[in-house]
């Protein structure tokens, strides 16, 4: 496990209490020899415990007595050095951070000001630097105990929150994204409704966490299922698309949905909420970005994957246009992706209104780029551009053989 008793700033760590973190008022020791600020630990011993929170002992006696060289020092430090920099980096020890663990841990604490105030500190600590993310997500038992607030009932928006923030912030160390995976999707499911009333009711910025966590624990079919199936989730998120502007949202709301469309169900659940529509707009606006653009690109596909997501698609020609237009234009992913949309229209589903579209759009000669992109001989792609011409040759009454034009076409 790293190590890290200090970091530079300009409070010293024993001036810090071990619960709320912040520089003790009235500092007093218990039995165990570990010093903390008084409203803390009262509030600790008050809701029923019977150990240190540092060192995990069982206290012979919930007695404590006022450390009053401490508080001298302490008086004497801030006296000399004025009030706590704003710029200051934050610390954490070991022993802190262990007595955090343990006070995360107690289930009646839903919120209360110190609670709030340690994940403050936390928030502000994983916020400052990697490595200091790296410290919190290596501590023994710290995702499980704060992944555990989002398991209780009951507990404050602003603590959830929090809560989101952090997880969020640690969640690209190595092994946090599968920890959260297990403990999200085992745990009797308030944890996504937590991640939910977030969702609903948080900040932006708070939202925008909660979706990148939400789709990323989203790993196996299993979770994604158990995911889409949380009632009113998927509701929730198609609402942040349509009631919400901000493109950065909308960017991680896109992401998640991809991940979460793996059944018919949940694809026509999205066909229904009128998903097709919203994605046309998205796809048609010349402003957006390439990422944005590229995933509502994606999730067209998989929704093009299901009968009423096909005749959703065709029903929309702005789509089909919008969808044409794009080809080319971005990454090759995002190109193949437009390509499996028009295939899913042109060809399964033979809609002469779509395919009309396409030719509007000059999407024939983009469709012969794309089969001049590298791909070998019987590659996917390559034989959805062949099985494309086939359909616009014929329904434009082109009477052309795309074997035989590719050379001749020139980038658009």
């Amino acid at each position: 496990m790293m190590r890290r008793d200090e970091l530079h700033i300009n409070v010293p760590n024993p001036f810090r209490c071990p619960i709320s973190m912040d520089v003790m008022r009235s500092p007093v020791s218990l039995s165990t020899g570990v010093t903390y600020d008084r409203s803390s630990i009262q509030h600790w011993l008050d809701a029923g415990h019977d150990t240190c929170p540092a060192t995990m002992q069982i206290l012979q006696s919930k007695d404590f007595v006022p450390n009053l060289n401490l508080r001298r020092l302490i008086n004497l430090w801030a006296q000399s050095h004025g009030p706590i920099s704003p710029a200051s980096s934050p610390t954490l020890s070991d022993q802190q951070l262990r007595g955090l663990v343990q006070y995360l841990a107690n289930e009646n604490e839903k919120f209360n000001q110190n609670l709030f105030n340690s994940l403050s500190k936390m928030v502000d600590f994983a916020k400052s630097k990697d490595e200091n993310r790296r410290f919190l997500a290596n501590f023994n038992g710290f995702v499980p105990a704060v992944v555990g607030v989002l398991n209780r009932e009951g507990v404050e928006i602003e603590v959830l929150e929090l809560v989101m923030r952090l997880l969020d912030l640690i969640s690209s160390q190595n092994g946090v994204v599968e920890q959260l995976h297990q403990l999200i999707t085992k745990s009797n499911r308030n944890c996504l409704s937590s991640i939910q009333l977030v969702l609903q009711s948080g900040s932006l910025s708070s939202k925008i966490e909660s979706a990148r966590v939400l789709g990323s624990i989203a790993l196996d079919a299993y979770s994604k299922r158990l995911i889409a199936e949380k009632e009113g989730l998927l509701t929730v998120l198609n609402d942040l698309l349509t009631s919400e502007t901000d493109r950065s949202l909308h960017d991680v709301v896109f992401s998640c949905l991809v991940s979460l469309s793996v059944t018919r169900s949940v694809k026509s659940e999205l066909v229904r909420f009128g998903l097709v529509q919203f994605i046309t707009e998205t796809l048609s606006n010349p402003d957006v970005s390439a990422s944005l653009a590229e995933k509502a690109m994606k999730l067209l596909s998989k929704i093009a994957t299901c009968a009423e997501g096909r005749s959703e698609i065709s029903g929309e020609p702005k789509c089909v246009a919008a969808v044409a237009e794009r080809l080319m234009k971005g990454s090759m992913a995002a190109t193949e992706d437009g390509v499996a949309v028009l295939w899913s229209v042109c060809c399964m589903l033979g809609d002469k209104r779509a395919r009309e579209c396409v030719g509007k759009s000059n999407g024939v000669a983009k469709i012969l780029l794309v089969m001049q992109s590298g791909y070998c001989e019987g590659h996917f792609m390559r034989r959805m551009c062949g099985d494309l011409m086939k359909v616009l040759s014929v329904g434009l009454g082109m009477g052309l053989s795309y074997d035989t034009m590719t050379k001749h076409i020139m980038p658009c």
